[in-house]
């Protein structure tokens, strides 16, 4: 008689996949070696240079005791209106899943993220400088000439106008996965506001809060070129600020390093309370999509609501899509000065060669750290998986300045200017983008499900054949869109190139710097809008590039002649 032959489990056709393959163990701990060498590599030679230093400087000295309460309360404050006011916003666009303009106001808001810093910079000065669109309305109302962009309301302006778009959208992400199976029983029942927020979506907001609170407070903590174009003067200077002039100008390397530790230990403090506290939902913004519909209501969407969430949204959109007018239109005007900027297009392609060595860079250390982590987890190292997984998140502790102040220490006797100083930049926005395209690919990387890997054993199909027709198509959107990511992120990018660019040499980000600084407006609309034009053809481009073809073309049209012919 016959043995029935026993139905092979997910789990152990994935371990006999990972037993057969020695690449993916290999390829992890060399890129989690990379991530480790890089951070530990970093905060030994701060630490080494920072024998000499005394800590208690940081209260005992007047000028760094200021600057650090002032870094540490333009953070806070910045953190709770952007992270606070982004609720009530979430909440009404949760509620109002239809309305003109919706996809417009979600794809601006999902372009905070990846919007160069400059560009927003100069979209506010456009929209709430001294000669802005919103000056004679500030006079109007107030008397005086308007002068709340500079300082320290300033600064806070910018941080909300960065961070709360992306907290709302994040928000509004964790919000919709709710299943709409809850959202109708909630109807059936009755239920009033205040229990829907109760019961559907808080428990959605809660395990995303810690987190997004740590990541726009360390965004806000360790801003650099926003202080530096808003900040007003000495007073408003931050801990980032005096990093760069300590190390660039004061070349005082002992308080760079009291400096850099201080940011690392306030941030791995915070991140390590945050990850303590809540789960680990995505930090990365996902596709837009409309709710489904159906023959229920939301009981809050009626009433009073209506006139609530109308505020909110209206003030949304007049915070964001101003500057970004702004920019477009003065852009517009300043197209004229392009053919007589000659350093404009070799800034151009110096910038697009250098995103993309980074995000290559940053996407095969994704890649690398994330099939390791599946090996491990497919031979039931749980620990193991867990630790390479995280190695790559441990950069977001580490701010950019931070890390490239530690590797100038500890490549300073032989590190020169020129290319040396751009593959240094190009290193640091690398693992500075990795956590993002960690985010993206970590969704796709699973591929094939158990009974696909079991079928495809069966037929034989293995190595690039696998690869090309089964992993390839579910990994490659994923692939583009981190990307894209990393590019854009490299792009927009000026603490480092300020600290190891060459002004002689500029890429977009310092030459748009260097023509507002000048007072050159005419060139540095022309440079703002290029850089926003490079940011969306990044991103139109490679989902272009990785649209699925139709299998069967030639189907198309004949199912289109066969509903000709039906009369």
């Amino acid at each position: 008689m016959a043995q029935r032959q026993r139905p092979v489990s997910g789990a152990t056709t994935s371990l006999r996949w990972a037993s057969r393959s020695r690449w993916p163990p290999g390829l992890g701990l060399a890129a989690l070696t990379a991530v480790a060498g890089l951070g530990l590599g970093s905060l030994g030679a701060l630490l080494w240079q920072a024998r000499g230093m005394q800590p208690a400087a940081l209260w005992q000295e007047p000028w760094l005791a200021a600057v650090l309460r002032f870094t540490l309360w333009q953070a806070t404050l910045s953190t709770l209106l952007a992270v606070g006011l982004a609720v009530p916003v979430a909440l009404a666009l949760a509620r109002r899943p239809r309305f003109p303009g919706r996809g417009l106001l979600l794809r601006a808001m999902e372009l905070s993220l990846v919007l160069p810093t400059l560009i927003g910079l100069f979209g506010l000065v456009a929209v709430h400088g001294r000669r802005g669109w919103a000056a004679p309305l500030w006079e109007g109302l107030v008397g005086s000439e308007s002068g709340y962009l500079y300082g320290l309301s300033g600064i806070v302006l910018a941080h909300v106008f960065y961070n709360l778009p992306l907290a709302a959208r994040l928000m509004l992400q964790a919000l919709e996965t709710a299943p709409a199976a809850h959202w109708r029983l909630a109807s059936q029942l009755g239920l009033t506001r205040t229990a829907l927020w109760r019961t559907l979506e808080w428990p959605r907001l809660a395990p995303l809060l810690p987190r997004l609170a740590a990541l726009v407070f360390t965004l806000c903590f360790t801003s650099f070129a926003i202080v530096m174009t808003l900040g007003g003067g000495p007073r408003s200077s931050t801990l980032e600020v005096a990093l760069y002039q300590a190390l660039k100008f004061d070349h005082d390397l002992a308080l760079a390093a009291l400096l850099a530790l201080t940011q690392l230990t306030i941030c791995l403090s915070l991140w390590l309370l945050a990850l303590s506290r809540g789960g680990t939902p995505s930090l990365v913004v996902g596709s837009v999509s409309l709710p489904t519909g159906g023959r229920w209501r939301r009981r809050d969407a009626l009433g009073v609501s209506r006139v609530t969430d109308a505020f909110w949204l209206t003030a949304l959109a007049a915070l964001l899509l101003p500057p970004l007018v702004a920019v477009v239109l003065a852009g517009l005007a300043g197209l004229p000065e392009l053919p007589r900027q000659a350093s404009l297009w070799a800034a151009a392609a110096r910038s697009l060669i250098m995103a993309l060595g980074a995000a290559a860079g940053a996407l095969t250390l994704a890649l690398s750290l994330l099939t390791g982590s599946r090996w491990l987890k497919a031979r039931r190292h749980g620990v193991a998986a867990l630790a390479m997984e995280g190695g790559g998140q441990l950069i977001l502790v580490i701010p950019a300045l931070v890390l490239g102040t530690g590797l100038f220490l500890l490549l300073r006797p032989t590190l020169g200017s020129g290319w040396q100083g751009y593959g240094l930049v190009v290193l640091v926005n690398a693992f500075m983008a990795l956590p993002f395209a960690m985010q993206v690919v970590r969704g796709a990387l699973p591929g094939l499900s158990a009974p696909e890997e079991r079928l495809a054993d069966q037929f034989g199909i293995r190595g690039r054949v696998r690869l090309r027709w089964l992993v390839w198509p579910r990994l490659r959107r994923s692939l583009a869109l981190a990307l894209a990511y990393a590019m854009t992120l490299s792009l927009g990018d000026f603490s480092v190139i300020a600290l190891f660019g060459s002004p002689s040499a500029p890429t977009l980000p310092m030459l748009l710097y260097q023509q507002l600084g000048g007072y050159r407006w005419q060139g540095a609309a022309a440079t703002a809008l290029l850089l926003l034009s490079l940011v969306v053809l990044v991103f139109v481009l490679l989902g272009l590039l990785t649209r699925r073809p139709p299998r069967y073309p030639w189907n198309r049209f004949v199912r289109e002649e066969r509903h000709a012919r039906v009369p």
